[in-house]
């Protein structure tokens, strides 16, 4: 067990690489919207100078106008905001959901590593699972890693509203947001709203085919994972299906609606899709429309 994952680590950490080298070479940080500017210094004010960066407290005292002086901050934070409820983190071994998180995770953050960058964590499922602290490091990443794959959540409902919040109240600088989910949760429309004005957002939705066509053919019952709730499921029947597919079609668009109104890229990666070229293809189209 622990030799198929550490042999499935590395495996990941040369995809990674590949991640790095191929599609961003040297413009890694060019697909991010900055980590943001922190301020470095004043001097004279000159036109055509912004008079927003007009340092009042150094114009009053001297008498001069003065003006701030910013500068880009070198340094990258990639924080994952991590779903960890029972919708993605149940046991039958057809679905991938929980696999994709893990290793959309791993590639990013050993991107993030290769870079120099910071990279943490918060699990949430309708509590706070885990806060890890954004650190470099190879030894903290697969550390993070770890506690994802080894992670046994109390809580099995999803709380995005909250965790996005405790991200506003502990993360001060400017970071690189991914939400990790399947999103089958509401009430965050304004934390998320709250996050995208501070942070470069990129929500990654984590799903499988079963999620948006229903393809059983008979009579089962679908239980919802988080809730125990059941409905019954009439595969056999063409209305039944073509409903359950367009309520899917429905939610979709009202997800990729709300997430655009605030500014938030949106990437979807499937169970039976490559999470590596996904990524790739995701990051050479955000590039071309900067």
């Amino acid at each position: 067990m622990v030799r198929a994952f550490r042999a499935s680590l590395n495996r990941l950490y040369l995809v990674s690489r590949r991640l790095v080298e191929e599609l961003l070479s040297g413009s890694y940080r060019s697909v991010f919207r900055g980590p943001g500017l922190e301020f470095a210094d004043v001097r004279e004010y000159t036109f055509p100078d912004d008079a927003r960066l007009i340092d009042w407290n150094v114009t009053a005292r001297t008498g001069n106008p003065y003006a701030k002086i910013y500068r880009e901050e070198r340094e990258l934070v990639l924080f994952f905001v991590v779903d960890v409820s029972a919708s993605l983190f149940y046991t039958p071994s057809i679905h991938r959901r929980r696999d994709l998180e893990q290793m959309v995770l791993a590639l990013l953050s050993f991107s993030a590593l290769q870079n120099n960058d910071k990279v943490g964590a918060v699990f949430f499922s309708d509590r706070i699972e885990k806060w890890i602290p954004p650190r470099k490091g190879k030894r903290h990443v697969f550390r993070l890693i770890n506690d994802l794959v080894g992670c046994q959540p109390v809580g099995k409902g999803s709380d995005l509203g909250r965790a996005l919040k405790t991200v506003g109240g502990q993360l001060k600088k400017r970071a690189i947001l991914f939400i990790l989910s399947d999103f089958k949760t509401g009430g965050y429309a304004k934390e998320l709203a709250w996050a995208s004005r501070k942070h470069d957002v990129i929500a990654v939705r984590l799903y499988e085919d079963l999620d948006e066509d229903l393809s059983v053919n008979g009579y089962v019952r679908l239980q919802d994972p988080e809730t125990e709730g059941q409905i019954p499921a009439v595969g056999f029947s063409r209305s039944f299906r073509e409903s359950y597919s367009e309520y899917r079609t429905f939610w979709r668009r009202i997800w990729l609606r709300e997430c655009g109104r605030r500014g938030v890229d949106t990437l979807e990666i499937a169970g039976h899709e490559d999470p590596g070229l996904r990524l790739i293809q995701f990051f050479q189209k955000r590039r071309k429309y900067r």
